[in-house]
């Protein structure tokens, strides 16, 4: 293993015992030894970094490591206040910093190599430092606080200064950069968001500025920001209000208002998952969707990369080469990796590009450019990359895994990643010296993997997986073998007698409990290993036994601790096993003695069947302590220690009967010793007893002597919060101590600094003893060991994935065996394989295989008298099922397993106590729900909500539900109508004011007009808003509509309507009441009438069904809360009580009906009369006339008298059927009558209900009239509301405005005067640089003139500008990184570097003399010094104006922002005031009263509404006005018009005169034509002129005839022509259609000539030729008459055109 070479101590002498540990005392002999760290042994967590070109270094434990990459060498700096927290390194100042993990935690800072401490930097932070971070270039250091602080911190750590912090609570970072081209430039990165801040410097003042960066969502595109405390604009609805803010809505005033967003508006945007810069301070952003965002440092503008389209061979490719990687993920069985969307964890820019990585372990370089990139593989390591580090000359890439694992890829060569530093999988659990103890140890992972060491610097000779999960890890005295105990219960024996090749040799299996500790004893001989439950097995450690189990012991409480102490003159190994009493707040130790003569000669003896140690051999010891302890270990001289777990002491015990308590079992302790460690802890002894260490969850060592318990020495290895000392172990020789950390992942080697000489001897001495006795064991066993065959693994015996139910199925199985009906044979639960069967297993399955043989007679016995009592009960069941039913008995009867058939009931009594229980719960909660319904919706009401239905019609009515009004909402009615009354009288004493004084100005009648307007609106429903009034509410007490302006108002008019509300549903409800009342009645009537048309069907003998109205549920809502018992479908579950009374009842039922049944009177009456005394006329019909007896003889052989009774009997039948009938037609009329009756009664209440019905309609129209109302005033009230807090938010935000205003303006002022002050600084500087200058002649006047030009020319000589290696390097793409103002010194330290080559006398001109050079040579360094000086002082001046003119762009943009807060603030006012006077008023307009003229409907946002009577006093005004003005007019009209016309005619007299004049100079110039001379010679001129005229018209009329005539001519050609054309068409057509017929024929012919192979005569070839060129030459001819008529055409237009120009 090259990766994990030896760590050797970094020479820290002088600081290892600077820091002590927390809590930790002095004493004398405290100073006498001190321990040192040999070597560290840890891995990386992420935290990794270069300090050179060729090391680097990592936090492990409470240790910085660092490790040369080419020669894998390492070394160690301690922090001595405890774990390593946060960490970064600087590779141009070649130093790291690191925070420790306390409470008040500091940064430190060192140097490397020399690993010096440089400062210490201290901050407020009060629990952990997360990140740190230094700057490319200067002296600077980023840090970030965790909780509570969060505070990001910029420290220059040369000068130990803070310079400027800002806290970000409950912001959790996770990753921290510098800009390397601008340290001023911060990256901080988060789960869900990036940031940018920027720090401006003024000055020796240092600000943090932040500019938040907004990323895409997860479909990479970008939301405008949408300001929600300040809209863009402010809408305007009419009815609805102002838009405002959601904060304002939501009525958050205050720091919530202005961050407030919805849920609807939070969309989920990329979470930054890694980031670098590049060379361009452009910042390359990884998210979780898989996407490379680049995010512009200076305009925080994002953009997402794009993947460059591969060519279309190149996606072949691709695609096969996806394809080949899918299949090969396939087969190894690992996820399947998209490669097309990789998720970038680790990101590293260069010159070439861009390097990423993540979980899938494949390193990826991205060419970028102009925001496309190419992809490509680079290596694959099958392991997720958690960081990417480049070495500061870049040639060497670092990819680190999340197990710590490290590889290096040079980008150069393209190789493959080579792994630099091998990483563990999990924490070490124990490390162990290897026999002799003074050259190798080994060490255990708790994922299973052993490691050897090199004891001398901590190489890393072999390493060996296991693959399990270990708990314990000891190695043997007596021979070069390891023995590790798993979570299994399974012990592993390692063979390391060649260090470089370890190999497992031989398991045991003891149990299916965890192995908890194993121990070996100083001689070797055994092994103890400790098992949960109390279990201890006892081993045979040598290899030549083949590691035997001895035997085991089993305690009765938990084992807390072991230790062996070995008696090498008896031959005995003593065992002290401390225990954990649950039932006693006290320790107990067993302690029981092992003989090796007994054990392995004649282990039979001592050890039962099951493989359990007998007491005899063991001759086991108890003794109670009077403290809990959580470990302890005895002396030789029956002395225990022990670390007590209550309080912070070790306590000395003196196992004698002297120091007994009252209680003689309870042992007291001799002496306490005060410890100054905390949590709980253990003891170590060292192998010669004189050592006793003490570790705790502290990390503290501490070593004690054991004879008086002062303190050797103590060493701060650990840290509480690494869970502090897992495990301690002293070597033979006593030069080495093994300290293994628990959750820090160290392995620490302490040897001794200092110490006595006796002690050393004393060691040594010790370890001398033994050697021979170990050398002999050692080379015997070896042999054995190394002929020992290497173990082979079942993958399925070693697999972890065993689940605990398994192991205790297996264990119940181990210990219980079953009996088969079949063969009767016992047979083992547990079959497993011997290799996977416990040794405890085995134990008891050979006892179980040797009682089997034993009692193999009884068995068989018993299995016959089995099979006999079988057939019997058989027979006995075949014997009952032939027996009656009432005979047989039960199947349960014949069970011969009465305890089982107990249990089979207890358990269905169970089941059915938890049913019913869980019925009886549900019950309960439908009960409660049912309570609760009940009294919100049925007992609160004080009208329970019915129905009315009519009888015959399908209309429903049902009333208002209406509860009861509090004493609360009555208290505040009655308070708002005595309000209402008292503002009603002041209106009225008001108003009489008012027309008292109006009656002066105004007359009677507008008096009267008036009076009527006031009628009429009083009468009138449309102003009010509803027609409450009509139906019980009473509107006089409402507000009118146009005076609710206030709050109050507004408020007491909600309170009023909800009044008239339920005024008017009370109004209803009771004449609801009435109808249903009128209902009962009715149907008790139409009851009554029933029973008598029931009696007239009964005497009718008719079966007609009668109609029986009855009340629904809806009429009687009663009934829902109560069931009946027809409801219930089920049977009834009766009690045992309820059964009994259900009994008696039923007798005294029988006993009542047999006692009716004995009475004699009433069975006579029914037999005689039928039950009645008397015959009514309602049995008439029922009356029937017997026949005489003789109406059975034939006629003949009657008598006459009894013919005589024969007629009467004819007559009375007759007399009696007409009586019937008569009787019969009554009860018949009777029964319309009844029927008719009751349909009438019926349908006059369905009138009444459809009445009611309709009014109920206008009722509910009412009300939402009502309720309307009180929407829009709530809806008022709203709306003032959210304009209040609105107008809140402002103030507040305003007052923070007003408050950076004047910090603004107060770091203004300070800034200004800051640069005044600096201004004149650096004019002084400038004057003291060109006061050198022009000294420099005086300075030398005694030099020579030719030597003074030469010295003049050197002195403005200047060397090249000095740079630095790193800058120097062309693979670093940051080299071109600008510096700070404070880069100064470290710029003028390399120019006096640079001047010293020419300050060298090489430099110096001949004859010059050496001291006058020198003197020179400072003159130049001052000149030098003072022209850096000016450049710096210039630097910094404009970092402070630029500074200054950012503060004033802030400044102006706060003045901006204040001033729309006042505007808006104004237009608020503004908006509360049109609220509070244009109000929403309700009016009730009829169908037909409003009419448009168009369907368009007009504006009225500039309407206002007002009363009519003052539109009628403004009209009145108006016209007497207008009459006024009018007779004004007329006046002003009258004479001005006379004024008008004077001027007219003055006018009138100018202009006459003026053309007589014109005319005069017309006369006197005017020229004599020969149409002049004409007019003035002919005497009828005009007749001359017609006679002209009539000559001209009879020419133009025969022109016009000769057109006409030639047009008629051309129009005929024209004919004519068209007609040819059309001719011609029409045999071009023909012609066409012959051609297609020609053409089809002719390839016909060809087909048939091709088909039939002829030839065709030239004859017919001729004749095909001459017709197609006939056909040419027609189609010649066509063309020709076609251009023909073209031009025909174009002359018939040329001579219309010129016929008819005006056309």
């Amino acid at each position: 293993m090259e990766a994990a070479e030896g760590v050797r101590s970094a020479g820290l002498a002088s600081e290892e015992l600077r820091a002590e540990a927390p809590g930790s005392r002095h004493c004398p002999s405290a100073e006498e030894a001190a321990l040192e760290v040999s070597w560290v042994q840890g891995f990386p967590k992420k935290n990794f970094g270069f300090i050179n070109n060729q090391t680097v270094c990592y936090p492990c434990g409470n240790y910085i490591l660092f490790l040369d990459i080419e020669t894998k060498t390492r070394t160690a700096l301690q922090c001595q206040t405890g774990q390593v927290g946060a960490f970064a390194a600087n590779v141009n100042s070649q130093v790291l910093a690191f925070s420790d993990r306390k409470l008040n935690p500091i940064i430190h800072i060192y140097t490397f190599p020399e690993l010096s401490k440089l400062t210490e930097l201290k901050g407020n932070a009060q629990l952990d430092y997360t990140l740190l971070a230094f700057s490319f270039t200067g002296s600077y250091l980023a840090s970030y606080s965790s909780i509570p602080e969060f505070v990001l911190s910029v420290w220059n750590w040369q000068e130990n200064t803070l310079l400027c912090s800002v806290s970000q609570p409950g912001v959790t970072a996770t990753s921290l950069s510098f800009n390397p081209m601008n340290w001023q430039q911060l990256c901080f990165v988060n789960e869900s968001s990036v940031t940018i801040w920027c720090i401006e410097r003024n000055n020796d003042e240092y600000h943090l500025k932040q500019n938040p960066v907004k990323l895409p969502d997860g479909q990479r595109s970008m939301r405008p920001h949408k300001d929600l405390f300040f809209p863009v604009s402010h809408s305007q609805d009419p009815y609805h209000g102002p838009d405002l803010p959601i904060s304002a809505i939501a009525g958050l005033v205050g720091d919530e208002a202005e961050t407030f967003m919805p849920r609807n508006y939070i969309k989920p945007s990329m979470n930054p998952t890694a980031h670098c810069w590049n060379a361009t301070s452009e910042i390359y952003l990884g998210c979780k969707e898989g996407y490379v965002l680049v995010i512009d440092a200076e305009t925080c503008s994002v953009s997402v990369l794009q993947q460059k389209p591969l060519p279309e061979y190149m996606r072949k490719i691709s695609d096969v080469v996806s394809y080949v990687r899918r299949e090969v993920q396939k087969k190894k069985g690992g996820k399947l990796k998209d490669l097309q969307k990789t998720v970038s964890f680790a990101m590293a820019f260069c010159n070439e590009g861009l390097y990423t990585a993540g979980s899938e372990g494949i390193l990826f370089f991205y060419h970028i450019k102009d925001l496309q990139y190419e992809m490509k593989i680079c290596a694959d390591i099958l392991q997720p990359i958690s960081s990417l580090v480049f070495s500061p000359d870049y040639t060497v890439l670092l990819l680190v895994t999340d197990q710590g694992t490290v590889y290096t890829y040079r980008p150069a060569h393209s190789g493959e990643a080579v792994k630099l530093l091998d990483a563990c999988s999990s924490c070490f659990l124990a490390a162990d010296f290897l026999t002799p103890g003074d050259k190798y140890c080994v060490s255990v992972t708790i994922s299973g993997e052993v490691q050897v060491w090199f004891l001398e610097d901590g190489t890393c000779l072999s390493k060996l997986n296991l693959d399990i999960e270990a708990t314990a890890m000891a190695c043997c005295p007596s021979s070069n073998s390891v023995a590790i105990g798993t979570k299994r219960g399974q012990v592993y024996f390692l063979d390391v007698t060649e260090v470089e090749a370890p190999r497992v040799i031989h398991r045991i299996f003891l149990s299916k409990f965890p192995v908890l500790s194993l121990h070996y004893d100083q001689s070797g001989q055994f092994l103890i290993a400790t098992a949960t439950e109390g279990h201890i097995f006892i081993l045979d450690a040598r290899p030549s036994k083949l590691f035997q189990v001895l035997g085991y012991v089993v305690l009765a409480d938990e084992v807390l601790d072991l230790s062996v102490v070995s008696d090498f003159k008896n031959d005995l190994v003593e065992v002290v096993v401390l225990l954990n009493v649950v039932e006693v707040q006290r320790a107990r130790l067993e302690i029981f003695f092992l003989s090796s003569s007994a054990l392995t000669t004649d282990n039979d003896k001592y050890v039962n069947e099951q493989g359990m140690l007998n007491a005899c051999a063991i001759k086991k010891e108890q003794y109670d302590l009077d403290y809990p302890l959580s470990s302890a270990v005895r002396l030789k001289d029956n002395i225990v220690y022990g670390y007590c777990t209550c309080a912070p002491f070790v306590c000395k015990y003196h196992l004698s009967e002297e120091n007994v308590l009252e209680d003689p079992s309870v042992f007291l302790s001799e002496k306490r010793i005060p410890s100054n460690q905390f949590g709980s802890g253990f003891l170590c002894l060292s192998p010669n007893s004189r050592w006793l260490a003490s570790a705790a969850k502290d990390g503290v060592l501490f070593i004690y002597y054991t004879s008086t318990m002062d303190m050797l020495a103590q060493k701060h290895c650990h840290s509480y919060q690494g869970g502090g000392i897992r495990s301690v172990v002293f070597s033979l020789d006593g030069k080495f101590i093994l300290v293994n950390g628990k959750n820090d992942g160290a392995l620490v080697c302490l040897k001794w600094k200092k110490i006595k000489k006796i002690e050393v001897e004393e060691a040594a001495f010790h370890w001398k003893s033994l050697l021979p006795t170990l050398n002999t064991s050692t080379s015997n066993e070896n042999v054995v060991l190394k002929s020992m065959a290497k173990w082979q693994f079942d993958l399925e015996s070693t697999s972890e994935s065993l689940p605990q139910e398994k192991f205790k199925e297996e264990r119940l199985k181990s210990s219980n065996v079953e009996v088969t009906e079949e063969d009767g044979s016992i047979t083992s639960l547990y079959s497993a394989s011997t290799n996977d069967m416990t040794w405890i297993g085995q134990k008891i399955k050979k006892v179980i295989r040797e009682e089997t043989q034993r009692f193999a007679n009884q068995k068989k016995e018993l299995q016959m008298g089995l099979k006999k009592l079988r057939k019997t009960i058989q027979k006995m069941m075949y014997e009952n099922e032939q027996v009656p039913d009432i005979e047989k008995l039960e199947q349960q009867e014949f069970n011969l397993d009465i305890e089982e058939q107990e249990r089979a009931q207890e358990e269905a009594e169970q089941e059915v106590a938890r049913v019913r229980k869980e019925i009886e719960m549900e019950n309960l909660v439908n009960c409660y729900l049912q309570d609760v319904i009940k009294h919100e919706c049925w007992d609160a009401m004080c009208v329970k909500g019915r129905a009315v239905k009519c009888f015959h019609k399908a209309c429903e009515v049902k009333n208002y539900p209406l509860k009861e009004r509090s004493e609360e909402e009555l208290e505040t009615l009655e308070k708002v109508l005595r309000l209402k009354k008292i503002e009603t009288a002041d209106l009225t004493v008001q108003r009489k004011n008012l027309e008292i004084e109006s009656e002066i100005v105004l007359s009677k009648e507008e008096g009267e007009k008036a009076e009527e307007v006031t009628a009429d609106d009083s009468a009138s429903y449309c102003l009010i808003g509803s027609l409450s009034s009509q139906y019980g509410g009473d509107t006089s007490i409402l507000y009118h509509q146009g005076d609710l302006h206030t709050r109050e108002q507004k408020v007491n008019q909600i309170v009023l309507l909800k009044d008239i509300i339920y005024k008017v549903k009370t109004a209803f409800n009771k004449e609801f009441d009435i109808v249903a009342q009128q209902k009962k009645h009715e149907i008790t009537r139409v009851k009554e009438r029933n029973l008598k048309i029931r009696e007239i069907l009964a005497q009718l003998d008719l079966q007609v069904e009668v109609w029986e109205p009855a009340l629904t549920d809806d009429e009687i809502p009663e009934r829902a809360l109560t069931v009946q018992d027809s409801e219930i479908k089920v049977e009834r579950y009766l009690t045992q009580q309820e059964r009994e009374k259900e009994v008696v009842l039923a007798k005294l039922e029988m006993e009542r009906r047999l006692a009716a049944m004995d009475n004699e009177r009433l069975r006579a009456l029914n037999d005689m009369m039928g039950g009645v005394l008397e015959v009514k006329k309602e049995d008439i019909l029922k009356m029937d006339i017997p026949p005489p007896p003789f109406i059975s003889k034939p006629e003949h052989v009657w008598n006459d008298e009894e013919k005589k009774i024969f007629e009467e009997h004819e007559k009375k039948v007759k007399e009696l059927n007409e009586e019937k009938e008569k009787y019969r037609r009554a009860l018949e009329n009777e029964l319309k009558k009844l029927e008719a009756s009751i349909q009438e009664t019926t349908q006059n209440f369905d009138e009444t209900v459809c009445k009611l019905s309709e009014k109920k309609v206008k009722l509910e129209m009412v009300i939402c009239q009502e309720e309307l109302k009180i929407v829009n005033l709530v809806y008022a009230l709203l709306l003032d509301e959210e304009l209040d807090t609105r107008e809140a938010g402002l103030h507040n935000f305003l007052m923070k405005k007003e408050k950076e205003k004047v910090k603004t303006a107060k770091t203004i002022q300070t800034t200004k005067n800051k640069i005044e002050a600096y201004t004149d600084t650096y004019e002084k500087a400038m004057v003291e640089e060109k006061n050198l200058e022009r000294g420099f002649a005086k300075e030398f006047a005694d030099v020579p003139a030719n030597l003074l030009d030469e010295l003049f020319q050197l002195y403005k000589h200047r060397p090249k500008t000095p740079m630095t290696e790193m800058l120097l390097d062309t693979a670093n793409p940051y080299g071109d990184c600008s510096g700070s103002a404070e880069d100064y010194k470290d710029a003028l330290t390399l120019l006096m570097k640079a001047m010293d080559e020419l300050d060298s006398p090489e430099h110096m001109p001949n004859g010059l003399d050496p001291s006058i050079w020198e003197h020179f040579c400072l003159a130049r360094r001052n000149k030098v010094e003072s022209e850096e000086l000016v450049k710096w002082k210039a630097l910094t001046l404009a970092e402070m104006q630029a500074f200054l003119q950012r503060r004033m762009d802030d400044n102006e943009k706060i003045k901006s922002e204040i001033e729309d807060i006042f505007q808006e603030l104004t237009w608020l006012q503004e908006e509360k005031m049109k609220l509070q006077l244009n109000l929403t008023v309700q009016f009730l307009l009829k169908q037909g009263q409003v009419e448009l003229e168009s369907t368009e409907i007009p504006d009225y946002a500039d309407a206002i509404l007002i009363n009519k009577s003052v539109i009628e006093e403004l009209n009145c005004s108006i016209m007497a006005q207008g009459e006024k003005k009018i007779a004004s007019m007329v006046e002003c009209k009258d004479f001005s018009k006379g004024i008008f016309q004077l001027e007219w005619e003055h006018k009138k007299m100018r202009m006459q005169i003026e053309d007589l004049k014109q005319k005069a100079r017309d006369i006197v110039t005017l020229p004599i034509s020969k149409d002049r001379q004409l007019f003035l010679t002919v005497l009828n001129y005009d007749s001359h002129i017609a006679h002209h005229i009539s000559v001209m018209e009879q020419t133009l009329g025969i022109m016009d005839k000769l057109h006409k005539k030639n047009v008629k001519n051309r129009q005929k050609r024209i004919k004519e022509l068209e007609k040819c054309i059309s001719l011609k068409e029409q045999e071009n057509y023909e012609l066409s259609l012959e051609l297609k017929e020609m053409l089809v024929s002719v390839s016909e012919r060809r087909h048939i000539f091709e088909a039939a192979n002829t030839h065709v005569s030239e004859k017919i070839a001729k004749q095909r030729y001459r017709q197609i060129l006939k056909q040419k030459h027609l189609r010649g001819l066509v063309k020709e008459q076609e251009q023909q008529c073209e031009i025909l055409q174009a002359e018939v237009e040329r001579l219309r055109s010129r016929t008819f120009p005006i056309l």
